[in-house]
């Protein structure tokens, strides 16, 4: 892009309506600009008008990636970025089309809903760099986009495009396509990898079918071709591509082993994915096989038995993935070695111990090491000098875990679940993020010392033998998010203080000696700022809970959405860097089945009191738990009726509320939760007809046995008794019971007790002489 540029921050656009040296100080730049010449008036109308054909409260004003550019010689926007920001439909006659000077244009990651192409983009033949990845596009891509013949880099990935292959071989500068993720199908034209300036070709996860034509002149670099998008005969023409520094080919349609022979001609090669493909044994044996400038190998679920000899010889490896094959036997000594190797995943393998000593490890160059998932026995051995994320969870270790892993500064993830480890938590573990020691045989107490530091978001010591209380030195984990000690020894009080830890999201106290009151005085909102995932079952809890319990829960307020990810897990992006993000594991007690939850998903809710000493009535305020997806209240000895409110917590999936003394009938409402998978009311005072809905005629009448009261499908009992009330109860007792148990909540959270409830419902009764009876009634036997 010619001349020099002014950057224009969105959130500048959005309050300018002209332009002057007074709304100077509004701008920031990117570089220092010379010859300052703001955007000219219409340009700025245009975007305005852009911008309000859309909904953009998702934006991030303090993005400043997002923004306009103008060329100061014209004045006209050069330059558009706009990601993650937009909602709405994108329409042909959208002023976007208006600036035929643009340059560049990015609009990946918004919400264009139910839109496909508009033909117009072929409008903006000016545009070198085009980005519309990571929308809901659907449809074909128009043939107008042929007109873009300055085009050099086109991104579409991760849409919903269908049809033949885009016509864009007539765009000889093109040197970047991406097509990745979507849903294109056909044939590869012939002449595409013959583009002279092609370097990128992103072929992922569509269904092309056929081969591809190569010629040793292409100048490609970069591609990516993997999860089953060919169906023919598509190696052999890759060994041509001799300039080829990426090479990903994983999970292919192919019904062969795969030989590493065809590489050997690839002397630039440093990344190579074939993972999800069956490799030949004969070729993992050799050295003469595979590139020898390697940095990158992928070869997970690829049917490997056994450790691959080829991996001796690349000196300059950085990263392996060998996870989920089936190689036995010891992780062999030399492999150590490897000068510059820094990260490797050797997961879901059969190993079953090291060649060497328990130092063999020590000074390896390695950083990020996962072995989780294997067989391998003894003690840990010492860990790398350089190690800063060690997964080794799911095997058999055995013994204490070493203290050598004081002394590793750089260790920030630390997973040691489902092993035989026994001794004390070590006292050095301050200074990690991540600490996950479930199901072990640790005792003792929890360290003093574990939030010397501020670093530490998750700790998990469930499962162990652990004793003693709660250490108050838990407040100084100020970044602390998740915090289990499940199934353990602890005896100590329910811990209010920890609402003072401004990001906890997660607390379990499950299956522990935990005793007295979960409700603060003066019948006060629990008040976690953040908490999400509240486990408490099976300890000695007492007392009853406010109606105001759950006021003003993060979750209230949440959007559920399916953005969790397994806890500790690789990503590989476009560029080869790898990574770790931690996600973590709960048990809970969900739809009937105690579980392990292997994904904690980042926007829903669980709540699980079930076990304890627990009475009175159930709160109001449960329904405003919009994110709520399981709920376990059994086992308790809650009264009077189900709240109604829970017929707004939509997004349930299992509610038990058994072995209580819950009377009155179950809320019609329920049978609206279209997400209802489970409930079990079983073994209350519960009467009347069960609610005639498909979420719950489907469930087994055990959920609904041991109430005296209770008839209709799925129980074997007829309603045509005399004490079955109708399906329906009418409108205005619907209303009237509402208004009824709205009082009653603000009756109970504002009142000084007994007296002022029947003291008010007196002086009501003066001018709802019809309300006098319920309320006393519910004083009398719910308050």
């Amino acid at each position: 892009m010619s001349g020099s540029h002014l950057r224009l921050r969105f959130l500048s656009l959005l309050l300018l309506c002209c332009v002057s040296s007074s709304t100077s100080s509004l701008f920031t730049f990117s570089y220092p600009v010379l010859d300052l010449v703001a955007c000219r008036s219409h340009q700025i109308q245009a975007f305005t008008q852009f911008k309000n054909e859309f909904d953009t409260h998702r934006c991030n004003h303090s993005d400043h990636s997002n923004g306009v550019w103008c060329d100061n010689s014209m004045g006209v926007v050069t330059k558009l970025q706009l990601n993650a920001c937009l909602s709405g439909t994108l329409n042909p006659n959208s002023s976007l089309f208006w600036f035929h000077q643009l340059r560049f244009l990015n609009l990946s990651h918004n919400n264009f809903t139910s839109t496909s192409f508009p033909s117009e983009f072929g409008n903006l033949n000016k545009v070198e760099v085009l980005d519309l990845s990571f929308n809901s596009f659907t449809g074909q891509v128009p043939s107008s986009f042929s007109n873009l013949s300055q085009l050099t880099e086109l991104h579409l990935s991760n849409n919903q495009l269908t049809g033949g292959f885009p016509q864009v071989q007539n765009l000889t500068n093109l040197s970047h396509l991406d097509f990745e993720n979507n849903k294109f199908s056909g044939t590869v034209p012939s002449s595409l990898l013959m583009m002279p300036f092609l370097s990128y070709l992103n072929l992922y996860g569509n269904h092309f079918t056929g081969s591809i034509e190569v010629s040793t002149s292409s100048k490609l670099e970069i591609l990516y071709l993997g999860l089953k998008p060919f169906e023919g005969q598509i190696l052999e023409p890759i060994s041509k591509l001799i300039h080829l520094k990426r090479l990903e080919l994983s999970f292919l349609n192919i019904s062969y082993p795969l030989d590493l022979n065809l590489f050997s001609s690839l002397k630039s090669l440093t990344y190579l994915d074939l993972s999800g493909n069956s490799i030949s044994p004969r070729s993992l044996r050799s050295d003469l096989y595979i590139p020898l400038t390697l940095e990158k190998l992928l070869l997970e679920q690829c049917g490997i038995i056994e450790f691959p000899n080829i991996l001796k010889t690349l000196q300059k490896l950085e990263y392996i993935d060998m996870s989920n094959n089936r190689i036995n036997g010891k992780i062999p000594e030399w492999l150590w070695r490897l000068p510059r190797l820094r990260s490797m995943s050797l997961a879901n393998n059969s190993f079953n111990g090291f060649e060497g000593s328990t130092d063999v490890l020590v000074n390896s160059s390695m950083e990020i090491l996962f072995m989780h998932s294997n067989n391998i026995q003894g003690a840990l051995p010492n860990l790398p000098l350089s190690i800063k994320a060690f997964s080794a969870g799911y095997n058999n270790f055995s013994g204490e875990i070493p203290l050598s892993i004081c002394n590793r500064s750089s260790l920030a993830a630390l997973s040691l679940p489902y092993n035989n480890f026994t001794g004390k938590i070590p006292q050095c573990l301050s200074n990690l993020t991540f600490v996950h020691l479930r199901k072990n045989n640790l005792e003792g107490s929890i360290p003093d010392t574990l939030c010397a530091g501020d670093s530490l978001q998750t700790l998990d010591i469930g499962f162990n033998l652990i004793s003693g209380t709660l250490p108050r030195s838990l407040l100084n984990c100020s970044s602390l998010e998740f915090l289990s000690v499940d199934n353990n020894r602890i005896k100590d009080t329910f811990p209010f203080w920890l609402k003072a830890l401004p990001n906890l999201q997660v607390l379990i106290l499950s299956s522990n000696k935990f005793y007295g009151p979960i409700a603060p005085p003066h019948q006060s909102p629990l008040a976690f700022p953040e908490l999400r995932i509240f486990e408490i079952a099976d300890n000695m809890f007492t007392g009853t809970l406010s109606p105001r319990y759950f006021v003003n829960w993060k979750t209230s307020s949440l959007t559920v959405n399916e953005d969790g990810d397994l806890y500790m897990v690789y990503k590989n992006n476009a560029f080869g860097i790898d990574s770790y993000v931690y996600r973590d594991t709960i048990d809970m007690k969900y739809k009937g089945l105690s579980m392990e939850q292997q994904m904690v998903l980042n926007s829903y809710s669980a709540i699980d009191f079930s076990g304890n000493r627990l009475q009175g009535q159930i709160p109001e305020s449960i329904g405003l738990l919009k994110a709520l997806i399981a709920l376990n209240l059994s086992n308790n000895a809650f009264t009077c009726h189900i709240p109604l409110s829970l017929a707004n917590a939509t997004e349930l999936e299992s509610l038990d509320l058994s072995r209580n003394q819950l009377s009155g009938t179950i809320p019609n409402g329920l049978k609206t939760l279209s997400f209802l998978a489970y409930i079990n009311v079983s073994h209350n005072k519960l009467k009347g007809e069960i609610p005639q809905g498909t979420q719950i005629t489907g469930q087994s009448k055990s959920s609904f046995e041991g109430n005296a009261g209770l008839c209709g499908l799925p129980l074997e009992e007829t309603c045509s008794g005399k004490n079955a009330p109708p399906t329906q109860q009418p409108k205005e007792e619907d209303e009237e019971q509402e208004q009824v148990l709205n009082w009653k909540a603000v009756a109970t959270g504002y009142g000084t007790g007994l007296l002022l409830g029947l003291a008010i419902a007196q002086v009501i009764a003066s001018y709802k002489p019809d309300w006098l009876v319920k309320i006393i009634g519910l004083f009398r036997f719910c308050f």
